[in-house]
């Protein structure tokens, strides 16, 4: 499969021109905004942390308005059940048949805010969808409107009528974006907006088309044996060898109890891939590697109760990985 320069060129308009008008909505985050656009591209269901009152769900529904595709928002509370998210059987009198009324989630684009405070219950029923795309009811199984593409938002320091994900969970995740403050310059446009963000108009300039486009566009672009041998010398870094009875090879081994999956390191190829499509490339480079690791990485390393004492986060050690790492 190849890709041609004026091919690459046009999927590179289409997120040149999300950026400019999501950024007419949400200030700042860019980390926020790339990631929504990666996901999308890359075929992965990403989720959004940070602290309330930093456009997380702004950002969502602004992009769904500039894609053009089908939106639904499912708020999670402890009161949720599986069914108010698939769908649900319903007895018809008149008939005495049962006919199916489908949940929220037979969308395009589903908003999942605050996705730990609803029960395990109801995280099971949405993983099926995210996992597979396709949704149980009964007896009978639904496949999901394509493309289909989850976007889940949390706050982290909230505790009290939260259930964390589970890493299994979690491990379905693309990404694990996070949103930070913004600067001062990026908070004096915010309010400038006096909070009426929602109201700027925006313009839809992608679609269920450019999306194929540039997919295609990411399918073809190409990386190095090279490449590939560096990704999994990261993914594999994030794990104490057996070989070694379980014995930390390097410094920053012994903070970590669980590694990250061989999902990960097809989730880095693909987002490194999105990444050169940014940039306008037909190729990988290591750049690209390192840019999408931490997102991609920080979801799915269990760290121990030494690295919490210590005070490493996920992101300072997959930092410390990729400094370690000799570059291909």
């Amino acid at each position: 499969m190849e890709i041609t320069k004026t091919e690459l060129t046009e999927c590179s308009e289409y997120i040149s021109r999300c950026r400019t008008e999501l950024a007419k909505r949400v200030v700042g985050q860019k980390e926020v905004v790339d990631g929504i656009i990666t996901g999308l591209i890359a075929g992965g269901h990403v989720l959004l942390e940070g602290v309330p009152g930093l456009a997380k769900t702004l950002a969502v529904k602004t992009f769904a308005e500039i894609s053009g595709l089908d939106f639904k928002r499912i708020q999670f509370t402890p009161d949720l059940l599986p069914a108010d998210v698939t769908g649900t059987m319903i007895y018809e009198q008149a008939t005495g048949n049962f006919s199916i009324h489908k949940g929220p989630v037979f969308s395009n684009l589903i908003l999942a805010d605050e996705i730990n405070r609803a029960p395990a219950k109801v995280q099971s029923a949405l993983l099926e969808a995210m996992a597979e795309h396709q949704v149980t009811i009964g007896e009978s199984t639904y496949h999901l409107p394509e493309p289909f593409f989850v976007l889940a938002t949390q706050n982290p320091i909230e505790q009290d009528g939260t259930y964390s994900l589970p890493e299994a969970e979690l491990d379905r995740f693309l990404l694990k974006v996070h949103a930070t403050y913004p600067t001062s310059e990026e908070e004096i446009a915010v309010l400038k907006m006096n909070g009426n963000a929602e109201a700027v108009p925006v313009v839809r300039v992608f679609s269920a088309e450019a999306l194929e486009k540039c997919r295609h566009c990411v399918e073809a672009i190409t990386a190095d044996d090279k490449i590939l041998a560096y990704i999994i010398s990261i993914v594999n870094a994030t794990r104490v060898n057996s070989k070694n009875h379980g014995k930390p090879q390097n410094d920053f081994q012994h903070y970590i109890s669980f590694g990250a999956s061989p999902r990960a390191g097809i989730a880095m190829l693909k987002c490194a891939k999105v990444m050169a499509l940014f940039a306008g490339r037909s190729f990988v480079l290591p750049e690209d590697v390192q840019t999408v690791a931490r997102q991609v990485l920080r979801h799915r390393i269990v760290l121990n109760y030494e690295a919490s004492a210590d005070g490493i986060t996920a992101d300072e050690l997959i930092g410390k990985i990729i400094s370690f790492m000799p570059l291909p």
